[in-house]
């Protein structure tokens, strides 16, 4: 893949970063920007590329606009650690930006939940905007569910990459804590009550489970969908009690401000 810089950030992922690497060799360049970890990670990382940079986190737009801006490629690729690339992705690659008038990909993902293709349930195509000519895109500034932003044409790619997503009900747990907390920052204005804590939750649940045909995963779809209803829910709850915090403190600052 001449000319195509893949990025990825990274942070205590000893356990996945290096089948991630291993798949991404082809490209022209592989820049990895680490938060600091507190493992193996960064000494894995440097045993693929010499481009590693250590950076205190900064959230997950912001951290993957850096290692764009670092890379030297036309062309960028943004790869999580739980991802891999596919010889037929790498190869469909090459032989598109050599002679392409669009700006950007959307790449389909093949995602796997404890160990099992998830077909249905609204996880495949999932198509996302990875690859984009460095002078066209840019990371748009969320506190979750980041996304590239391009400034042109866009088309879509027909080979998926890897996404191995959670080996064990543990790791979507410690995932939904820090995800439900981000989401509820970035709907600070928003309220929330019985209806968002009943309601959602459910719709999350059959919409990913009936209307998205999740039940045809079997036990695996199930689980998904509960664990989706169940994070709908912590969501919303976040975003309560977020919203109850900033009125005590408004109510405390109102008192003092009596007081003097």
């Amino acid at each position: 893949m001449t000319g195509v810089s893949v990025v990825i950030v990274a942070k205590n992922e000893q356990d996945k970063i290096e089948a991630a690497l291993a798949s991404c060799v082809c490209a022209s360049e592989i820049v990895v920007i680490d938060a600091e970890s507190e493992d193996r990670t960064v000494e894995i990382c440097k045993k693929y590329t010499d481009k590693v940079y250590i950076k205190p986190w900064q959230g997950f737009a912001a951290q993957k606009q850096m290692a764009a801006d670092m890379a030297a490629g036309p062309w960028i690729f943004i790869l999580d650690a739980d991802e891999r690339f596919t010889p037929e992705l790498a190869e469909e690659i090459a032989a598109l930006i050599s002679d392409t008038t669009l700006d950007g990909f959307y790449v389909p993902r093949k995602n796997f939940f404890l160990g099992r293709w998830i077909k249905h349930g609204g996880w495949r195509p999932d198509y996302t905007l990875r690859l984009f000519k460095k002078d066209k895109g840019r990371l748009e500034p969320r506190h979750v569910h980041e996304k590239v932003v391009v400034d042109g044409r866009t088309g879509y790619l027909i080979n998926p990459i890897e996404h191995y997503t959670y080996g064990n009900i543990s790791q979507f747990i410690t995932k939904m804590d820090n995800y439900s907390t981000l989401s509820a920052e970035e709907k600070a204005s928003k309220r929330a009550g019985i209806i968002s804590f009943t309601v959602r939750p459910l719709a999350a649940f059959i919409k990913m489970y009936f209307l998205r045909l999740g039940f045809l995963d079997g036990i695996h779809g199930f689980i998904l969908a509960v664990l989706y209803g169940c994070y709908t829910f912590v969501k919303y709850v976040k975003i309560w009690q977020r919203r109850i915090n900033m009125e005590v403190k408004d109510s405390e600052a109102q008192r003092c401000n009596t007081v003097l």
